[in-house]
């Protein structure tokens, strides 16, 4: 069964919703059977269940819907979306969704692409929380609130390895916010609520139990999913999902379909992590992990007993980094880790998370095995290599270009983010892109295209002249090469900072 992302890419249905219209007839009596018409009909008494009328009233005005344009891209035809193939939705989509003829563009037509999810205000100043799969490395987003209000949206920082983002936006006064709940209070078999955006239809409330907690689905080294049989469809993603009260215990992230469209396995970030995660993002722009430098696999009696571990508890270490700080600490391959800061560590996960959960420099107590013989340390945690690369990022911010650039192993400037709205993205330059010239000058570093800003405009320049390479497989859009691997120059409005 695949696993995927929520946000409905191009699944937005143009030309209208399909209504279905439903037959009635006359109610008129069942012939052979006489009617008493002087005895009232005695109403059928409600089950008892769970009522969400309240919770949902609270909780719509801070869900938004957010809809994200990624830069122009040229492509020959407009697939169909796999959520819409096969049902009513295909044929309307062919005939309406994009282009001529099916859905068929002229071949090197660029246009660009949106898509749309869900997300929710989690404080009245602005800040909204989303998936960053949602937000993706779009050149604009925009966020339409409960009221209809459309508004631009600043991505303020995005954590792809736990899948959330966080967005702000100005809307001249205080927004409804919802608080997080204590997703590790949250039982097996509660009722929650799920809300958001499916298929763009707008605001959908749904409602189910949480089928599992601290699933993991192979989406990264933090997985620790909720996992729900709340409705949730294409387009849910980045909304919340709340409990009965009201609180938010997850932010709505995947599903497992085989068709794109709900079958009742849905999953959420819980939402203690994604308090952290956030925390991060408003305060640095990124979430900075501590980093072990160890590989890790799990630990069976099989292995333990090849191993001459002593016991199957714990994790196995399949390799060590050689400069990191577990290689520091005197951990080797074959070791096994049984316990951080006194806690017990059993799965891999285990030890990853609460590794992640540490920031770099801080001390933790590491106890292991080796041989069977107990031994212990306390190792100061590096950078994590991601958090390492996103803080030697040049932001050239002076220049109001939009970029972040990070080192190559080649020389050049590789582009690690555009910011949404800017004049860089305005150009069609997208992650990854390579700068090898700016204003003339070769570049070797991020601080080559920093200082070749300033000189142009010190030199008052209206724009500069960035020589900029796509890597293979990524494909031509605006501003960018037409073929694979090319490079060309693209004129960069030096705006006013």
């Amino acid at each position: 069964m695949p696993i995927l992302p929520l946000n409905a890419r191009r699944g937005v249905i143009a030309g209208g919703i399909l209504a279905l219209a439903l037959a009635t007839t006359a109610l008129t009596g069942i012939p052979g059977y006489a009617q008493d018409r002087s005895t009232p009909v005695a109403a059928i008494a409600r089950a008892a269940g769970p009522d969400f009328a309240d919770a949902a009233a609270r909780v719509g005005p801070a869900v938004v819907r957010v809809l994200a344009t990624e830069p122009a891209r040229a492509t020959r035809t407009a697939e169909v979306p796999p959520e819409l193939r096969g049902s009513p939705f295909e044929e309307l989509f062919r005939r309406f969704g994009q282009g001529p003829q099916g859905g068929e563009r002229a071949e090197g037509e660029a246009r660009p692409r949106t898509g749309q999810g869900s997300g929710f205000v989690i404080d009245a100043e602005g800040f909204i929380v989303t998936n960053a799969h949602v937000v993706g490395n779009a050149a604009e987003v925009k966020v339409v609130l409960a009221d209809g209000r459309e508004l631009a949206a600043k991505v303020v920082g995005r954590d792809a390895p736990t899948d959330i983002a966080l967005l702000k936006v100005e809307a001249g006064g205080k927004l409804t916010a919802l608080a997080f709940g204590d997703s590790d209070a949250a039982r097996v078999g509660e009722w929650v609520m799920a809300m958001g955006n499916p298929f763009g239809l707008g605001g959908t409330v749904t409602a189910g139990i949480i089928s599992a907690r601290g699933r993991q689905i192979g989406a990264g080294p933090y997985d620790d999913f909720i996992q729900t049989d709340a409705s949730i469809n294409p387009g849910n993603s980045g909304g919340p999902l709340v409990n009965a009260a009201g609180a938010v215990i997850g932010v709505n992230t995947a599903i497992v379909s085989p068709s794109g469209g709900n079958v009742g396995i849905g999953f959420a970030v819980p939402s203690k992590m994604v308090e952290r995660v956030v925390a991060d993002l408003r305060e640095n722009g990124r979430v900075d992990r501590g980093w072990l430098g160890v590989s890790l696999q799990p630990l069976d009696a099989e292995l333990a007993g090849a191993l001459k571990a002593g016991s199957a508890k714990g994790v196995l270490v399949s390799a060590v980094e050689p400069r990191g700080p577990a290689a520091a600490a005197g951990l080797a391959a074959g070791d096994v880790v049984t316990a951080l800061n006194g806690a017990a560590i059993a799965s891999p996960r285990d030890l990853a998370t609460a590794i992640g959960a540490v920031r770099p420099g801080h001390a933790v107590t590491l106890a292991w095995r080796r041989d069977g013989e107990a031994k212990e340390a306390r190792i100061t945690l590096g950078q994590h290599p991601a958090s390492r690369e996103a803080a030697r990022v040049a932001e050239a911010k002076g220049s109001s270009l939009g970029l972040s650039l990070a080192e190559t192993h080649d020389g050049g400037a590789r582009v690690a983010a555009v910011e949404p709205g800017s004049a860089a993205a305005s150009r069609g330059i997208r992650a990854g892109d390579v700068i090898r010239k700016a204003g003339g000058r070769d570049v070797a570093s991020p601080a080559d295209v920093a200082e070749a800003v300033a000189t142009a405009r010190a030199a008052g320049q209206e724009a500069i002249a960035l020589q900029v390479e796509r890597a293979a497989g990524q494909g031509a859009g605006q501003g960018a090469g037409q073929g694979a691997g090319q490079k060309r120059f693209i004129a960069v409005p030096l705006r006013a900072a």
